[in-house]
């Protein structure tokens, strides 16, 4: 499979200010100036079958609208003085430690921060885009910075067997998060990723690395996990915007069904993401850095829309993600689930099937689920293209 050439590791999202950071303009420029390389302009993975590849990079399937204005963003929030503080930044829940380091058979789930979250099932502990540093940014004195610490360290992680990325901006994918897994006591755990980004991971030294296209799975132990489209973009330099894939992560096990959605703006592809699979037990979906709407709208969920992508998934329970941890747009840090709970409440549907954790809380998940399911791997074979 072909690769792009490499960007430096050095390269501040410039880009990605664009619909993911609160850096003031001058910030902003004094990072961009810390670009010392491009990347090809060639892609490699172009299919001309393939709707969302390209000769320059990919596409959203849905989305076809000109990019915001960043700096129009910068001077209105400056000009109003957004975002504001919050009322309390949010709890951090006692980790249950001695569950979360020797379960091997109760499904649970721990939201870590932001889009980081620990699952557990069928034996395996994945983790979702793991960031537990102190800033979504390549340096340490410029970028969002974290409000609320990890609700767990890396010492009180259990050994982690997949990670999960959902596409590399700097608050999804952080380098010191992901090089230190790598060296966990027991092994490098797998990291599944998304077209175009292994490259980035193998010059790291990480080896323990697979892409997947949209609709594509591989199989781990007893779950079967799929790369599936979400309308977003990804672009860690000046000159890397749309070249590597994006998008949100199934996981099937004999448990449940569970979706991650990662980083998403609403879009037809929930439903077409329901089509493949017909419902789900859980999904993770965003509903933070939404405002103000005319800027976030193509690329963020706010609350309302993520009630929406939760019916259109047919999700039995969805929990919220992307919210609390880092100020990347204009509403206060913990306005996202009072926003999540008068949208619920408009369509009289109860809180409890789209519920907000504390950082570092667990929830077990036996109470969401149905009968335990009988293996379906053969079935889960046929409705996508393996690698």
């Amino acid at each position: 499979m072909g690769t792009f050439a490499p960007t430096a590791r050095l390269t501040f999202a410039a880009n990605e200010a664009r619909t993911a950071t609160s850096i003031p303009p001058l910030h902003a420029l004094v990072l961009a100036a810390l670009v010392i390389t491009g990347c090809s302009t060639v892609n490699s993975y172009y299919d001309p079958a393939k709707s969302h590849t390209t000769p320059e990079g990919f596409r959203n399937n849905y989305l076809n609208a000109p990019k915001p204005s960043f700096w129009r963003w910068q001077w209105e929030r400056r000009r109003e003085g957004l975002p504001r503080p919050p009322a309390a930044l949010p709890i951090v829940a006692q980790p249950e430690l001695a569950l979360l380091q020797g379960n091997r058979t109760e499904p649970t789930l721990t939201w870590i921060g932001h889009a980081t979250l620990l699952l557990q099932t069928a034996g395996l502990n994945v983790l979702t885009d793991p960031h537990l540093s102190a800033r979504a940014s390549p340096l340490g004195f410029a970028g969002p910075a974290r409000k609320v610490p990890p609700g767990l360290t890396f010492e009180q992680l259990p050994r982690i067997d997949v990670v999960l990325i959902s596409h590399n901006h700097y608050d999804h994918l952080d380098a010191t998060t992901v090089d230190r897994l790598n060296r966990q006591e027991g092994g490098a755990p797998l990291f599944l990723v998304p077209l175009g980004l292994a490259p980035w991971f193998r010059e790291r030294g990480i080896d323990s690395v697979r892409e997947l296209d949209w609709w594509q799975s591989v199989v781990v132990a007893s779950a079967r996990i799929h790369l599936v489209p979400v309308q977003h973009w990804s672009g860690r330099g000046i000159y890397d915007r749309m070249r590597t894939l994006w998008g949100g992560w199934v996981v099937e096990t004999p448990q449940l069904r569970f979706l991650f959605c990662g980083d998403s703006g609403y879009s037809p592809d929930f439903r077409d993401i329901a089509a493949r699979f017909g419902s789900f037990d859980l999904a993770a979906i965003p509903i933070g850095a939404y405002e103000p709407r005319w800027f976030m709208q193509a690329n963020h969920l706010n609350p309302a829309e993520a009630v929406q992508a939760m019916q259109d998934l047919n999700a039995r329970y969805a929990v919220a993600i992307h919210w609390g941890t880092f100020e990347l747009s204009d509403e206060p840090l913990d306005e996202p689930p009072r926003a999540l709970a008068a949208a619920l409440a408009r369509r009289n549907i109860p809180a409890t099937r789209f519920f907000v954790l504390q950082h570092g809380a667990t929830r077990r998940l036996s109470p969401l689920l149905g009968p335990a399911k009988p293996s379906e791997l053969s079935a889960m074979q046929r409705r996508d293209a393996p690698v």
